[in-house]
């Protein structure tokens, strides 16, 4: 395992870490069971930080985290976000009150006394430029309730905004090769400020494992069936914010990167990874084999210069103008 530090802070987090919004909700039914072993899976593995949520699963998946972290609490770092509970939009829902019930709330289910990383889960941008919450977390930190606080952004401009903060230690991002934006607006001024990158989505939605076909259904508790517009949220948090079709065409256009690499999945994280500012990507799993198979994006070869730049007009030529919604 590779480990890097969350920005300045002093927190080390393996290079592969996850996410559990598949085991939380929204991805299709996930079996208490399953998730569990594939929670235990990637700890075994030396994978020492989880990304979770208050709504995955309207708690689920953190009371998942409390059950496979128990007794091991001092060596894995969990990351859980809030807002979304209530009206995103009022003010109200970051004040004092409001952001310590929700933080008190997740470490109930978390089974924790403090929150290794709290984050506000995609606000609006006027709540970021406005600026009191980071107040309220700063108040909520030094009452040992949280270590360190971050942002989950959906644009690179609300990353920017977020970053004027000085208390912001994190900003998660969606960055994968359908996504390049962050890397000339965002990654150098993160890299200025000490401030750690998370990577969702870095497989777009399936898309880069390279593994949909065109005409290919999803369950209707799954977000790729409900959430394929932005019916629901953000269209950026499904399949990058691309038609699901085309996006189908634009993996399969993508191949030669697996060369020497397995898989498309391994390669695309491996790809994120080769960015030397990213903390580390926090793919979803439901199971025990796609954790191995996430783990494997470690012992594939590093891009070649060449590459890097073949993969960057990929995005400028075929991909950007296809992108729906803000980013």
């Amino acid at each position: 395992m590779e480990y890097r530090e969350l920005g300045d802070t002093g927190i080390m987090v393996s290079a592969v870490s996850f996410g559990t919004w598949a085991i939380g909700g929204s991805w299709g039914s996930v079996k208490e069971q399953t998730a569990l072993e594939g929670l235990a899976r990637a700890i075994d593995a030396g994978v020492t930080f989880f990304d979770t949520a208050d709504v995955y699963g309207n708690g689920r998946a953190e009371r998942l985290l409390a059950q496979a972290t128990k007794g091991r609490e001092y060596d894995v770092y969990i990351a859980t976000k809030f807002c979304r509970k209530g009206d995103i939009q009022d003010p109200s829902n970051y004040s004092l009150s409001s952001v310590r019930a929700y933080c008190e709330a997740s470490l109930k289910h978390l089974s924790r006394d403090t929150i290794d990383l709290y984050q506000i889960h995609c606000p609006p941008a006027k709540i970021l430029e406005q600026g009191d919450v980071f107040h309220v977390l700063d108040q909520l930190k030094q009452e040992g309730k949280i270590r360190e606080y971050g942002v989950s952004v959906e644009t690179v401009a609300e990353g920017i905004t977020a970053m004027q903060y000085p208390g912001v230690k994190a900003l998660q991002v969606i960055f994968n090769l359908f996504r390049q934006k962050p890397v000339d607006e965002l990654f150098p001024i993160a890299a200025q400020k000490k401030v750690g990158i998370l990577v969702r989505l870095p497989l777009a939605s399936g898309l880069l494992t390279g593994k949909f076909k065109i005409g290919d259904v999803f369950p209707a508790d799954d977000h790729r069936n409900f959430n394929r517009d932005g019916q629901s949220f953000n269209v950026g948090e499904t399949f990058a914010g691309l038609p699901f079709d085309k996006g189908v065409d634009l993996a399969q256009q993508l191949t030669w990167i697996t060369e020497g690499r397995e898989n498309m999945a391994r390669a695309s994280m491996r790809w994120i990874l080769d960015h030397k500012e990213v903390t580390c990507v926090i793919p979803g799993f439901k199971n025990a084999t796609q954790v191995n198979d996430n783990l494997g994006a470690l012992d594939a070869p590093h891009f070649t210069v060449e590459e890097m730049q073949r993969t960057k007009e990929f995005y400028q030529e075929r991909v950007a103008s296809f992108i729906r919604g803000a980013y």
